[in-house]
């Protein structure tokens, strides 16, 4: 960029001494041409390049070969007989097709900023235990299951698990949420977070490249890989354009000077107007600003912690009209908790700590859940004989009590006579010495932002969403219906997921997309064959991540709709850069047909255009 602009200032400062030289010096037009030549090339040098080298791969129709046919034309028509020199205006088209492109390559160049200091999370060191000392290492050489050592002030270097310490960490770089968030021992950390407060020992559980701070740089940068079909008709559209506006600017040339008679006298006046056609037709404009708005939006989403992975996911996001949904994970947190207690002939303490301590020793997220609810287990209860009855539950003596932790056919068989409940959940029923102690009711939390995105969704336009799970019906229903999800699927199979979506892609309005929002291994189909596959970046799988188009770094579904509004404000902006670029030059191509367009105005068509273009491309950052 430094080098381009040093070359326009530096032939602008030239052209202006040839304008000198041809008022002072009294030159003969060849001698003219020549000094006028020197500027010219200094600026487009690479453009007549460009045009050289589309003719020789045998793909030569675009805004190069336009500028160079155009201004060439322009130097060489003041040797006609009766015309003026245009040597001035050729140097000057060239030159501010530069300028124009200068500013294509500054804002490309926020654009890349704006994601490079959002994305600039990869860390340059590490500090791992080694040998009993601490070395200093690059993060690549860190093995899975090394301990590292993150102070207060540096980045997360390596995704892991807090061994040792507690901490907040800034997660903004992340998930754009700027509350940090604390981490103690066994807590998930993940690579580009920053440490704010306490020393924490970190044990690695993924390699650097694996990382997420590595994954998330890679999907923003293989982002503009991705061709969007906005972006794919405009290229085409480029190579149709071209070889009309060059049949029709040498028509423009030809035929009128050939009908009027007097072809000599006439073809300068109307070549002139043909070079002033192409120069007008050129179109950079829509070649250059409506890409780098979709740039712009990829690098403005992903301030906001959603990351699509391509700007052709953009243009289907803008279109969507039907969400589907998975339940666990993704509109519920996917962890069970404790959510009522319901004692008989008890209170609600006792059984709880007898719950808990006869889990004690189980894995199983049941156990864990209440393990959490009761985390005192060191009371000096004194807990013996432990027996797990496979299908049933848990029976062990608490001092000196026999307390049976089951379903109703570990209450059946004991001969204890429970109670149903009314929750929506997972129950676990209580019995002391053969006697009904009650209940405890354990099920999944729904997201705090969940119903929000299911309004915000709607508000939006979306016609339907849904949920689909491969939980009870029961549980699936009662979240539906808290959330107000139009249609509900529960008890699915990962194939029957994939069965659900084809037919909900069948049934979708014509010119809708659907957009399937998950995080399991699971989902991994379902977001691959969805017109858009979404998926939680946080406590997603890699394999659902991957499949995805697009990734919520921060796990908030609330997100979804956001992600659609960008989508839509971006190709809104797209489509004023189209409609502004046309309009003005079906206006001026027009009027240089009929002659009333000077050259000047059709620089202003071609790059004037193209510079108001990509300053409002610019705004596809600002969302």
């Amino acid at each position: 960029m430094n080098r381009k602009l040093v070359r326009i200032l530096l032939s602008a400062v030239l052209l202006t001494g040839a304008v000198v030289v041809e008022k002072t010096a009294g030159l003969a037009t060849w001698q003219l041409l020549l000094v006028y030549l020197v500027p010219y090339l200094i600026a487009g040098y690479d453009v007549l390049g460009e045009a050289v080298e589309g003719i020789m791969e045998g793909d030569p129709f675009d805004e190069d070969l336009l500028m160079s046919i155009a201004t060439i034309g322009a130097l060489l028509i003041g040797f006609l007989p009766g015309a003026e020199t245009e040597f001035p205006e050729a140097v000057f088209v060239m030159l501010f097709f530069q300028v124009g492109e200068l500013f294509e390559d500054y804002a490309e160049g926020r654009s890349r900023e704006s994601i490079s200091h959002l994305m600039d999370i990869r860390p340059d060191i590490a500090h791992v235990e080694r040998s009993g000392k601490l070395a200093t290492v690059a993060p690549e050489t860190v093995m899975v299951g090394e301990t590292i050592v993150v102070k207060p002030g540096e980045k997360v270097p390596m995704d892991g698990v807090v061994t040792e310490g507690t901490s907040s960490l800034n997660t903004v770089a992340l998930t754009g949420e700027s509350v940090p968030r604390t981490v103690t021992v066994d807590g998930e950390v993940l690579s580009g977070c920053v440490n704010l407060s306490g020393l924490l020992k970190v044990r690695v559980s993924k390699t650097f490249g694996e990382s997420t701070a590595s994954k998330i740089i890679e999907l923003v940068e293989s982002a503009g890989e991705h061709k969007s079909r906005s972006e794919t008709f405009i290229t085409k559209f480029a190579h149709v354009y071209t070889p009309i506006v060059v049949v029709a600017a040498l028509l423009v040339a030809f035929i009128p000077p050939l009908l009027s008679g007097d072809f000599l006298a006439g073809f300068p006046v109307w070549l002139n107007r043909a070079l002033t056609f192409l120069v007008v037709s050129c179109p950079c404009a829509l070649v250059i600003s409506i890409p780098l708005t979709f740039f712009g939006g990829i690098g403005g989403a992903s301030r906001h912690g959603i990351l699509i992975k391509g700007s052709n996911y953009m243009d289907t996001l803008a279109k969507a009209g039907t969400v589907v949904f998975d339940k666990t994970g993704t509109l519920t947190h996917g962890v069970f908790k404790v959510n009522a207690i319901h004692p008989h002939e008890c209170d609600e303490q006792r059984l709880l700590h007898l719950a808990a301590h006869v889990e004690r020793f189980s894995t199983h997220p049941i156990a864990l859940s209440l393990r959490e609810a009761y985390p005192d287990e060191q009371d000096n209860c004194r807990v013996e004989h432990i027996e797990e009855v496979a299908g049933q539950g848990i029976r062990a003596e608490v001092n000196g009590d026999t307390v049976c932790v089951g379903n109703e056919k570990m209450m059946q068989a004991i001969g204890a006579e429970w109670r149903p409940c009314h929750h929506v959940g997972t129950i676990i029923h209580v019995a002391i010495n053969g006697q009904y102690a009650g209940h405890i009711v354990i099920s999944d939390q729904i997201r705090e932002d969940a119903h929000e995105a299911i309004s915000r969704l709607k508000a939006a336009g979306v016609e339907k969403t849904v949920m689909l799970t491969g939980d009870r019906e029961a549980v699936g229903k009662h979240v539906a219906e808290e959330l107000g999800v139009d249609e509900v699927y529960a008890e699915l199979l990962p194939a029957d997921k994939v069965s659900h979506l084809e037919r909900l892609i069948a049934e979708k309005g014509e010119g809708k997309s659907l957009v399937f929002v998950g995080d399991g291994i699971n989902d991994a189909p379902v977001l691959a064959r969805a017109d858009v596959g979404i998926a939680m970046g946080g406590l997603g799988s890699d394999a659902a991540i991957e499949a995805a188009d697009v990734v919520l770094m921060d796990d908030h579904p609330s997100k979804v709709a956001q992600a659609i509004a960008i989508s839509r404000h971006t190709i809104a902006i797209a489509m004023q850069n189209a409609w502004f670029a046309i309009g003005v030059k079906v206006l001026v191509l027009i009027l240089a047909t009929f002659g009333l367009a000077s050259m000047w105005m059709a620089v202003f068509a071609d790059v004037g255009v193209m510079v108001l273009a990509v300053l409002n491309a610019l705004r596809a950052l600002r969302q």
